[in-house]
């Protein structure tokens, strides 16, 4: 069965350029205009993966991007036209998976669409749960409680988090993380890897500012904290 893709923008030629390629290369593609339609169209397809504009009308791409986080760990690609580095950790930071600057090539398009499946559809060897401390990481599942109580992960997240509590105490590069969590160190930089990692915290930590789960090794990266 083909994967299902939502398109998010407010152009109707560019969803037709974007629609008629990602269907030539095996996609089963929905489309929509506008933010509260894309919201919409979410929770009667439910896609694998969301192409969302950032500079919409009425709804930006961005109030999208977090309204989708509020209910979805669906993967999420901003597309944007702003090529400030910091305009794009705004869009990891509000929980996309992934960015594209504008003008951007079908090719680039779809060479980041398969690294954010790959992040969804490529588990672990492992089938059990993971326990450190408080918090249970369900491999098989791609899902993670505390206390209990289960927290919402973007499959860029979880796999930072995986890789990191699955040896804690052990220091990772940025560049490391890159490869092994986010597989595209030649489109992202390692500033995006503080991003996601931020996010994670909020989620995760008492007190982000204090993390006693991921923990900063400055000069370096970071690592998990041993809470067995």
């Amino acid at each position: 069965m083909a994967e299902t893709i939502l398109l998010v923008d407010d152009e109707a030629k560019v969803l037709h350029i974007m629609s008629s390629f990602l269907k030539s290369e095996g996609f089963e593609i929905v489309t929509a205009q506008t933010g509260i339609e894309a919201l919409s169209k979410i929770k009667e397809v439910n896609p694998v993966l969301v192409v969302l504009d950032w500079m919409m009308p009425n709804m930006s791409g961005l109030d999208v991007c977090r309204e989708i986080r509020k209910v979805s760990n669906v993967g999420i690609i901003i597309v944007t036209a702003k090529s400030d580095e910091m305009d794009k950790i705004v869009g990891l930071e509000v929980g996309a998976d992934d960015y594209i600057t504008k003008p951007f090539s079908l090719r680039e398009l779809l060479a980041r669409i398969r690294s954010v499946l790959r992040r969804i559809t490529k588990h672990p060897s492992m089938e059990e749960n993971l326990e450190r401390g408080d918090i249970t990481i369900s491999i098989s599942q791609y899902r993670v409680w505390r206390q209990g109580k289960e927290i919402m992960m973007t499959p860029t997240e979880f796999k930072l988090l995986f890789n990191l509590a699955e040896k804690p105490g052990i220091v990772y590069s940025r560049l490391q993380l890159l490869k092994a969590a986010l597989e595209d160190d030649l489109f992202n930089v390692e500033r995006t890897v503080d991003a996601h990692i931020s996010r994670l915290r909020k989620k995760l930590e008492d007190d982000p500012s204090n993390p006693k789960y991921i923990q900063t090794v400055y000069g370096f990266g970071y690592r998990f904290g041993d809470q067995q």
